[in-house]
């Protein structure tokens, strides 16, 4: 009976789990069990999820009785999903982003995204692992690695391939098939780059189609919630429980839409593309245009040429975790970023392994958001990203998006001004080089499609399109893969 309902579990999508517990074959209580079942056989060493919910099976059984007795919610209903650690709620998990200092922290209510999940009948499974305080504490730090749940590994090659960051955690219980959707967040390239790394669909919404309450904060300018899955489908489903708007993103799941799509190749942004990851690139463009889109290549960005820098984030990060520490019990040792500081000094051998020069950089801003230097770099980003950069580029050519490879710089410029991205598995690179980071670059790559603000329904019919002409995803062999793990390379950690 335990390998049938594991069998369910590998590749099982939102529908057919929602069709098996329709036909009564299968019930959210006994695919909850078959998670974990699975997380206790293999994330010891994944380290993907730092905590489970001790009352996830409750919930499930409790769910089945009412779909029983009322019916189903819609299609979430039973259905397990994983939260990023910096996403509150108000059960028994703590919400810590990735950080000691936060480790027993309770919050007294669910974050909105949290709250928007239950009501559509998901089952929260636990908090992911994530790269701590989001990526943005030390320029040491690995991807994946947290001092509460220590480092995230990639399950097609623990030890060796890059995982991304910072929703490192989301992304591998994903890939790994350890929960059927997970939910991350991204400031610039957070959810994208782990999707893309993992094999798996991963979307960055509109900044403000999702609700920023209840979330552990980088910025508010640019983060944002979003969903991670093992297909398009997925994704848009999870979507249309966590928007505001109460748009249901499957309607646009249109993969004829290919044959009247415009898409810009913007070729300056890959020339630094090894051999094994333009050939990637080069066959999805080839894919699109056998569907009969129009591609546009090459698409020049006048911004392209422009020096970013870090200062909105850098500027932003110190007052809005101020606002948000400052509202914490006073059982919490931490109140500010001062603190936080602080308490990292006093607890060095667990919490500094990789330091903070980051978090004391922030630390020496004002907090109030008035330096010329964050007030002018908010509207370089605007402007060059935005009206010198995707805007531009969509508008001179009449495109519905752009293309880029997994994470490459195609996110952070969307990043900059809070526009939709979409990523979905493009293929296997089978070598890589080593890129600035000191990261591997082979293994799973994402096909990315960037669009304008609130052109989330655009970017669902090319990622579908090109999902169904494709079906890149494969799912990992973890068996294999951790038999052969260098155990050496865990303990040091990788980038």
């Amino acid at each position: 009976m335990e390998a049938k309902r594991n069998s369910w579990i590998m590749e099982a999508d939102i529908t057919s789990l929602q069709a098996a517990m329709e036909a009564g074959t299968l019930s959210s209580e006994h695919i909850i069990e078959a998670y974990l079942e699975r997380i206790k056989q293999f994330d010891g060493l994944l380290r993907s999820i730092i905590e489970i919910n001790p009352e996830a099976p409750a919930i499930a059984k409790a769910l089945d009785a009412e779909r029983a007795l009322k019916g189903s919610r819609g299609p979430l209903h039973g259905i397990p999903i994983l939260l990023k650690d910096n996403i509150e709620t108000g059960d028994q998990m703590h919400t810590s982003a990735g950080s000691v200092a936060l480790a027993e922290w309770n919050a007294p209510e669910d974050s909105a995204v949290a709250k928007q999940l239950r009501s559509a009948g998901a089952v929260l499974l636990g908090k992911a692992n994530m790269t701590e305080w989001a990526n943005y504490m030390s320029t040491q730090m690995w991807a994946g690695y947290s001092s509460r749940g220590g480092l995230t590994l990639n399950p097609y090659g623990p030890g060796e391939l890059f995982v991304g960051g910072s929703s490192s955690g989301s992304g591998v219980a994903v890939a790994a098939n350890l929960v059927t959707a997970a939910i991350g967040t991204e400031t610039s390239g957070s959810i994208i780059s782990p999707a893309s790394q993992n094999g798996i669909v991963g979307l960055k919404p509109t900044v403000g189609l999702v609700s920023q309450s209840g979330i552990i904060p980088l910025t508010r300018s640019q983060d944002t919630a979003g969903p991670m899955a093992r297909t398009v489908q997925d994704v848009a489903i999870v979507l249309g429980a966590l928007n505001e708007i109460g748009t249901d993103y499957t309607e646009f799941l249109d993969e004829s839409f290919l044959q009247q799509a415009r898409i810009g190749i913007p070729r300056y942004y890959m020339k630094h593309l090894d051999e094994d990851r333009l050939r990637i690139v080069e066959e999805a463009i080839d894919v699109l245009k056998e569907k009969g889109a129009t591609i546009v290549d090459p698409v020049t960005l006048p911004c392209e040429d422009v020096e970013w820098d870090w200062n909105v984030l850098r500027y932003e990060f110190k007052c809005y975790v101020n606002e948000y520490l400052a509202t914490l019990p006073e059982t919490v040792p931490v109140r500010s970023l001062q603190d936080v500081i602080i308490y990292n000094e006093k607890h060095a051998e667990i919490a500094l392994k990789y330091g903070q020069d980051i978090l004391i950089w922030c630390e020496q801003t004002s907090g109030t958001l008035t330096e010329a230097d964050y007030v002018e770099s908010l509207q370089q980003n605007k402007e060059m990203a935005g009206k010198q950069g995707i805007d531009h580029a969509l508008y001179e050519h009449r495109l519905d998006a752009l293309l880029f490879l997994g994470n490459e710089s195609g996110p952070d410029l969307a990043a900059r001004v809070g526009y939709p991205v979409i990523t979905v598995p493009g293929g296997y690179a089978e070598n890589g080089v080593i890129a600035p980071g000191g990261y591997i670059t082979k293994g799973p790559q994402g096909i990315t499609f960037v669009g304008a603000a609130n052109s989330e329904p655009t970017l669902f019919k090319i990622a579908f399109g090109y999902e169904q002409a494709t079906k890149h995803r494969i799912s990992p062999v973890l068996m294999k893969r951790l038999d052969h793990l260098n155990t050496s390379q865990v303990k040091n950690g990788y980038k």
